[in-house]
């Protein structure tokens, strides 16, 4: 595949995408250390009870996803998107899964999840549009990097087609009867017009939101999506965690990146749970399991 549309080749997205992700995630792992829980978890967590903490939470998300993959059975899971490595590490420490790999576009977690020398834990700074795996796989995860797929300038046809050939190579790269197991941040009851020009260009650039109709619409025909769970108020509550945890550490956070960066990432935590709470987002957890080959085909078009 050359062009994924008349304007962007996939090398153009694929450079843009890397180099909003080391915007955001390379300001430091010291950083993100100071306020997320010891998993380094930076995506929504799980409540339970209204009593967990946020270690607790963060546990029921890695959790929920690992069961959706069915991860004790497995012997292969792809995780898109792995982030400091948390969904690795309990692939090979406590699930038993012998081949794990994990796709991010930081260096910086790429490196830290290396240190840690998880057993058949392979990590690589790699896109998913270049990703070329040489066997398949039982399972895969992918939690917080589907809003990173489109682009801010991407129409709704557009946006479901890059949608599209992600479910499509997900599909080719996943066993029959293996299972995708998908969270992502979505609109809810705003659209893209309507979004904070500071998320999108001092937060998250070149970066774009799906929502749930267009996922579904992507994946018609190649995932049967066998369940849907939304977490809004979970990541309201994830957020104002955050928030609470960098205030907290707040004098350590500006010796390490200093005061304007520290502002910038208290008053994003503050805008996202608003936007939670209010209904703008949602927060989805999907999971999919492939059809058989059929009308549509292993490729998504139609025989």
């Amino acid at each position: 595949m050359a062009t994924l549309d008349s304007r962007r080749t996939v090398t153009e997205r694929s450079d843009a995408a890397a180099a909003a992700i080391r915007h955001h995630y390379d300001v430091g792992n010291d950083f993100y250390r100071l306020w997320l829980d010891s998993s380094l978890s930076y995506s929504c967590a799980l409540r339970e009870t209204p009593g967990d903490t946020l270690e607790v939470a963060q546990a029921n998300k890695l959790r929920h996803h690992l069961d959706a993959v069915d991860a004790r059975t497995a012997g292969a899971v792809l995780d898109i998107g792995c982030g400091w490595g948390a969904i690795l590490r309990e692939l090979s420490q406590s699930r038993g899964v012998r081949r794990s790999v994990g796709l991010t576009l930081s260096d910086e977690q790429a490196d830290y999840v290396r240190a840690q020398e998880y057993p058949g834990v392979e990590v690589r700074v790699e896109d998913w549009l270049n990703y070329r795996p040489d066997t398949t796989f039982d399972g895969i995860i992918s939690i917080g990097a589907f809003e990173h797929f489109a682009r801010p300038d991407d129409p709704a046809e557009q946006k479901i087609r890059v949608y599209r050939e992600f479910f499509t190579r997900c599909r080719q790269w996943l066993n029959p009867v293996g299972a995708l197991s998908l969270q992502t941040i979505a609109y809810a009851n705003m659209t893209a017009a309507q979004a904070d020009p500071f998320m999108q260009q001092d937060i998250f650039p070149d970066a774009e939101l799906p929502t749930l109709a267009e996922i579904a619409a992507a994946a018609e025909g190649l995932f049967e999506i066998t369940a849907v769970t939304t977490g809004r108020l979970d990541y309201a509550w994830t957020c104002a965690e955050w928030a609470r945890r960098l205030r907290t550490e707040r004098a350590a956070a500006t010796e390490l990146v200093g005061p304007e960066v520290v502002a910038r990432y208290l008053r994003y935590l503050r805008l996202s749970a608003m936007g939670f709470r209010m209904g703008k987002l949602t927060l989805l957890r999907l999971v999919m399991r492939p059809y058989p080959d059929g009308f549509f085909g292993a490729g998504g078009e139609s025989a």
